[in-house]
């Protein structure tokens, strides 16, 4: 039998709806020996680049190395902050302007844990993780880019 820890699935297909992240924050009210959750909300904008406007991204992944990569920054984060609870969501395909593309939730006895802890988890992502986004622009055209 292994003892290594089963990858966790990070992905959503699609935006992450507002009712996820709720019904995340809700199911919390029953662990009372936390004191404070920090949330990061990434959210898709509508940048103007060369004259056109981004109408969404569509995001791919090597989904194997970027569990791997999300699991390596989740046991780096709880081995370095004192943490009660961390989840991180990021979507996949295509996410609409002002649409939320990541989600990263933290759990902790003191509010300072999780506020540090938060912003190191968002940053590996950004550099370590292989997602990618594809900017989609108004006129259907689409250019590739490093997610970050």
């Amino acid at each position: 039998m292994s003892t290594e820890k089963k990858l966790k699935n990070v992905f959503v297909q699609g935006p992450i709806t507002p009712e996820k992240i709720a019904t995340s924050i809700a199911h919390h009210q029953v662990k009372t020996n936390i004191g404070g959750h920090d949330i990061f909300l990434g959210q898709v904008r509508a940048d103007e680049i060369d004259g056109k406007t981004v109408k969404a991204i569509d995001y791919s992944a090597y989904e194997d190395m970027a569990n791997k990569a999300m699991h390596d920054i989740r046991e780096a984060a709880f081995s370095k902050f004192n943490l009660t609870c961390m989840h991180i969501y990021h979507s996949l395909g295509e996410v609409k302007a002002g649409e939320i593309c990541l989600f990263v939730f933290t759990s902790s006895e003191h509010r300072k844990e999780c506020f540090d802890a938060t912003r190191f988890i968002v940053e590996e992502i950004k550099a370590n993780a292989p997602i990618f986004g594809k900017e989609v622009f108004e006129d259907e055209t689409h250019i590739w880019k490093k997610n970050g």
